[in-house]
């Protein structure tokens, strides 16, 4: 796990210094240059790196022997070892001992681009083709690991994080109003947008080519998460439970091989809990380092399931509490430092997680992606009813139930019956491509419009839902809503927060769940068996995980409700200093509205944790201080 930066035209190695040192945290092992001159445009790479692969021979960057072909790269490809021994049998010869960094070297010679599809892992890259006069990019399939860029005037500038794009002197850091309404709506931008109207992302599942030449950027995409339901796995649901539990067990044993020490996230739910109990089957689990983080808030704390399915399984097992002191002592740091600013409050529980299980190893295994591919959460057992009710129930008959529901006693627990109802109703306001959005976003339509002073509807707000809700090859409700979750929630939202929570103390964290050949196999089960309708109790989320689990969890585990990863935050945001509304000016969002809006709720008259927290995420990360520009040298 590491971090690059660089870039192709006017600059020189100081910039390039910047740069690096502003992505340091993602690789304290080591660092390294490659500077070209000699093609149409200058060609300058930085590195840092977090040794976990190949110690001795993963420097970077790397070059092909010939010095044609040269690479700096960020992540882990889980089946570098069956790559390499078919580039070897092709003819490729291997200089380092166990580098997966040369085997995209010698994979994008033998297969160009189409080494993308092969590849199983989290990656970014820069690949510099000196022949053909080019820089070559890639991103893995869900976008796990981050690259950003800005096509400037005179040529390409491009990080692992959008601060250090930002520090290039060619680079303006104007802010891009369009992307800041779509955060308030969804809760995150999503790709290719960010904050800021020079810089992009590279979306999860493409791959980009800029000429040195024509200075011409093309982006496409070679994989995109879909549902295929003309194609299901042979066999019923008790082979697919057996399938389903050895892909995963061997996604886990994969993601265990490291050359430095492995940990595990436990929660006590059953993501987490069976990325554990498989591990047990290729380790002692006595030598299994598990972490887990409390809350002082019984609703919010899972530490004593935590507990329990350590005791299950005899891992060596730690606990923190989060409380609101050390929540406030982190905050500012923290958000100050999100360059891709998401409105997500699980990331405070998140990098104290990531900072405890540092203390002891360097590597982590978590649970995210479960509830995606599944169909974990509550809004999948709301689809049903939602159907019904958006056939059933007029809109003035749909307005007095919000009315009603405006005036119920307001609750500080983990998804108390009041605000579950609440953020139900919002999105049944809607029509149904709209409904995954409206539940998740921290604002609604009305805030949103309010707060930037427009006249913004739903379909502008969420046209890239509606447009994957229609694209889709499933006319199914829950299928089209995992896409949501897997393209959206996911990628743009919880693998940021996992990324930026664990690498700002430089830990890397691996996800079993979002293995290739894990979620190919997941993508063509009938969405009747993730969500499986329980007669008149409702649903079952989850079900064939927790048939292929069976033989491994106990049944408390695979009875217990989920609870989320949450945090007290309608109570915390009553007591946390509210941002200064200096940045609201520059934003462009109405200061004295939103000032009231932390007066409701500070005075309990109204919740607005989701708008709150979401305006404080995004103003510490804009107030933070600027990056200095270095001075440009070598201007062409």
């Amino acid at each position: 796990m590491c971090g690059f930066a660089g870039f192709a035209g006017p600059g020189g190695e100081r910039d390039l210094a910047v740069m690096t040192s502003i992505i340091r945290h993602r690789g304290p092992d080591d660092d390294g240059v490659h500077i070209d001159t000699s093609g149409a445009l200058p060609v300058h790479l930085g590195f840092r790196r977090l040794a976990i692969i190949d110690i001795e021979g993963g420097h970077q960057p790397m070059a092909t022997a010939e010095g044609d072909l040269v690479i700096v790269y960020n992540g882990e490809i889980y089946n570098a070892p069956e790559l390499r021994r078919a580039l070897e049998q092709a003819g490729h010869r291997f200089v380092t001992d166990h580098s997966d960094t040369e085997v995209l070297l010698h994979g994008y010679r033998e297969w160009g681009l189409d080494m993308l599809e092969r590849l199983n892992g989290m990656f970014a890259f820069c690949l510099h083709d000196r022949r053909r006069g080019r820089l070559v990019f890639g991103r893995d399939r869900f976008g796990k690991k981050p690259l950003f860029y800005a096509e400037t005037p005179d040529g390409l500038v491009f990080a692992s994080e959008a601060t250090a794009v930002l520090s290039h002197p060619s680079v303006p850091d104007t802010l891009d109003r369009t992307a800041l309404v779509k955060y308030f709506a969804y809760g995150f931008i999503p790709a290719p947008l960010t904050a800021h109207a020079a810089v992009r992302k590279l979306p999860g599942g493409c791959s980009m080519v800029y000429d040195l030449t024509s200075r011409r950027l093309s982006v496409s995409r070679y994989w995109e998460y879909r549902m295929v339901v003309d194609d299901q796995p042979p066999g019923g649901p008790d082979q697919w439970a057996e399938e389903l539990r050895e892909l995963l067990d061997r996604a886990v044993e994969r993601r265990m091989l490291s050359d430095v020490p492995v940990g595990f996230f436990l929660s006590g739910g059953i993501d987490s809990a069976a990325i554990v109990a498989l591990a047990a089957r290729h380790r002692d689990p006595a030598s299994m380092k598990t972490f887990t983080i409390g809350f002082d808030e019984p609703s919010f704390d899972e530490s004593g399931y935590a507990a329990d399915a350590a005791r299950h399984y005899g891992t060596d097992h730690a606990c923190r509490t989060l409380n609101l002191d050390t929540a406030a002592g982190m905050l500012p740091e923290l958000l100050g430092r999100l360059d891709d600013p998401i409105a997500d409050p699980s990331i405070l529980p998140t990098h104290l997680l990531s900072r405890f299980a540092r203390e002891r190893v360097t590597v982590a295994l978590t649970g995210d992606g479960g509830d995606e591919l599944f169909a974990g959460y509550d809004t999948f057992d709301a689809l049903r009813t939602a159907r019904f009710y958006h056939h059933a129930v007029p809109r003035p008959l749909h307005r007095l139930a919000e009315a009603v529901a405006h005036r119920l006693p307001r609750s500080d627990r983990n998804m108390s019956f009041d605000f579950k109802l609440r953020r139900a109703l919002r999105g049944l306001g809607h029509r149904p491509a709209h409904w995954m959005p409206a539940w998740l976003g921290p604002a609604s339509v009305e805030e949103v419009s309010r707060l930037f002073g427009a006249e913004l509807t739903a379909d502008g707000l969420y046209d890239e839902a509606d447009a994957l809700w229609r694209s889709g090859a499933s006319r199914h409700d829950v299928d089209r809503s995992i896409e949501f979750y897997g393209r959206f929630y996911l990628g743009e939202n919880l693998l940021i927060k996992a990324d930026r929570a664990s690498m700002f103390c430089s830990l890397e964290t691996r996800s079993p769940f979002l293995d290739r050949d894990l979620v190919a196999f997941v993508s063509r089960l009938p969405a009747g068996v993730k969500l499986q309708p329980n007669g008149i109790r409702g649903s079952t989320r989850k079900w064939i995980l927790k048939k292929a689990m069976a033989p491994l969890l106990p049944p408390a585990i695979l009875s217990r409700p989920k609870k989320g990863f949450g945090i007290p935050l309608s109570r915390w945001l009553r007591h946390l200093p509210q941002p200064p509304m200096e940045t609201a000016a520059r934003i462009g969002v109405d200061g004295a509205w939103l000032a009231a809006r932390w007066d409701e709720h500070r005075s309990g008259q109204a919740d607005h944790r989701g708008l709150l927290w979401a305006w404080t995420a995004l103003a510490t990360a804009l107030d933070r201080p600027a990056q200095p520009p270095a001075p440009m040298e070598n201007a062409a």
